[in-house]
């Protein structure tokens, strides 16, 4: 398949046994690297992505031999879809488990984990420049590009669609680890409150508290901290955008260095300056290997604990 075009003419290409299955959106999102996926959807909103002459919806299904219109479009990626040397070397040495179906990396923070509206690259690309010896590498999850931790890449198609059902079923568990602003008692409590993502004229993605919206539950558990932070491990029941962020918000204690939901000024009161990243870290991912259950950690960042206020 064709990865994206910026050409002047409209192409059709015919989606093949790897396809079939992916839901459409996902498919253009990984065909036109590069473009911004309010693009995306605009352009399946106003019908300029035809399957077999026909309008779809986001949610259509491709099959084995659907041939699907893609109209011209101007990306934002560079030509050759290529991290810069020093972002490759942050992600070199950056595997944490592999086998013959998918492989888990420890993604830095600030790396996004795909191209997107004026990103040229993602940490899959990355990945593949860095491993063609694998071939047909795609990323089962996502994670924000500000945080860091364990990240599953598929080997090829039909290990992306095991892997994916698996995490729809809830198959995964994922824990992270995060440094929340402020003295949180705890020593636990679950977050159940559904949310809904909007998208703002800007582009920019947010997330709500809403009961139309989508489930989701949180667990959080303290781990230790100060009078100014708290390090907690949350462990997620679901995936949705921003989740972890918006239930930690909504607990009066934001993640710091969370400039989405959270608040600079106290953010810079409670470390005393300002945040250098977002303090959010997937800390270790359960799923089925290729020989059976696996579970893979990634360190625990040093100064998660240290700005907590020591070892815990």
């Amino acid at each position: 398949m064709s990865a994206g075009e910026t050409g002047q003419g409209a192409r059709t290409e015919q989606a093949g046994a790897d396809d079939a299955g992916q839901r459409i959106d996902n498919y253009l999102l990984r065909v036109l690297r590069g473009v911004p996926r309010t693009r995306v959807y605009r352009l399946l909103r106003k019908g300029e992505v035809r399957v077999n002459g026909g309008r779809v919806k986001p949610a259509y299904r491709l099959q084995e031999g659907d041939r699907v219109r893609l109209p011209p479009v101007r990306t934002d990626r560079h030509p050759d879809g290529r991290l810069p040397p020093a972002a490759l070397e942050r992600l070199r040495d950056s595997v944490l488990y592999e086998d013959e179906r998918c492989l888990v990396i420890d993604k830095p923070p600030g790396l996004a984990v795909h191209a997107g509206s004026g990103l040229a690259a993602g940490v899959i690309d990355g990945m593949r420049e860095l491993r063609p010896d694998l071939g047909g590498l795609e990323l089962v999850h996502r994670l924000d590009r500000d945080t860091s931790g364990c990240l599953l890449l598929a080997r090829g198609r039909p290990a992306l669609r095991a892997l994916q059902q698996e995490l729809r079923e809830g198959g995964f568990e994922k824990t992270y680890a995060a440094l929340l602003i402020g003295h949180w008692a705890g020593p636990e409590t679950t977050v159940d409150l559904a949310l809904r993502r909007d998208v703002l004229s800007s582009g920019e993605r947010m997330v709500r508290p809403d009961a139309t919206g989508k489930s989701a539950r949180s667990h959080f558990r303290r781990l230790g901290g100060s009078d100014r932070l708290t390090l907690a491990e949350v462990v997620i029941e679901t995936g949705r955008t921003h989740q972890i962020r918006v239930h930690a918000a909504t607990l009066g204690h934001p993640v710091l260095g969370d400039s989405k939901y959270g608040d600079a000024s106290a953010a810079r009161a409670a470390l005393g300056r300002k945040a250098p990243r977002l303090y959010l870290h997937a800390w270790r991912l359960a799923f089925t290997g290729a020989a059976g259950r696996v579970t893979v950690e990634s360190p625990l960042p040093d100064e998660f604990r240290t700005l907590a206020g020591g070892p815990q």
